[in-house]
């Protein structure tokens, strides 16, 4: 029998995610400014929003994930070749992550994220990655992404699974 293929989970960094997409968190915004006659301060574009492509539209929805345990099995990874998609918890519970880079239009060797501060992640246009990952508790996340025409999601299966663990 052969040995399991484990990926274990890093921290979440700007830097070590951003061959994937961004961090959202406010000390990746690209200005700060005083609104709202002073009361608000805007961390603003924090995240490269892009959904555009072929006639689409931006969508905020909310997902409410079921809780997954660790280790878990990495056997899917999708990926949305129109749009970016930002996924940003409304709890402070823990999340996973996982993503992978483009192999010949396959994902690659994944990679994982072990998120336990309020933090986001906006996966970018065409990166591998696994559907949301929920830890502990289910949980709700804010997610912006593309609406619109044309099939904006592909699936690929590994032939064996990985096993992603914190």
């Amino acid at each position: 029998m052969k040995e399991p293929r484990t990926i274990r989970a890093a921290p979440l960094t700007s830097a070590a995610f951003a061959p994937f997409g961004d961090v959202i968190e406010a000390d990746n915004a690209r200005e700060i400014r005083l609104i709202n006659k002073g009361t608000t301060t805007r961390f603003h574009d924090v995240a490269s929003v892009d959904v555009t492509a072929g006639g689409g539209s931006a969508l905020i929805s909310i997902f409410r994930g079921k809780p997954f345990r660790l280790p878990f099995e990495v056997r899917m990874m999708e990926r949305h070749p129109f749009g970016s998609q930002a996924f940003f918890p409304m709890s402070e519970r823990p999340y996973l992550v996982v993503v992978a880079p483009d192999e010949s239009g396959r994902p690659g060797a994944p990679l994982a994220f072990l998120v336990t501060e309020k933090l986001g992640v906006n996966y970018a246009r065409n990166v591998w990655h696994h559907p949301l990952i929920a830890l502990e508790d289910v949980s709700d996340f804010l997610v912006v992404d593309r609406g619109g025409p044309g099939a904006n999601l592909q699936e690929a299966f590994y032939p064996e699974p990985w096993w992603a663990e914190a």
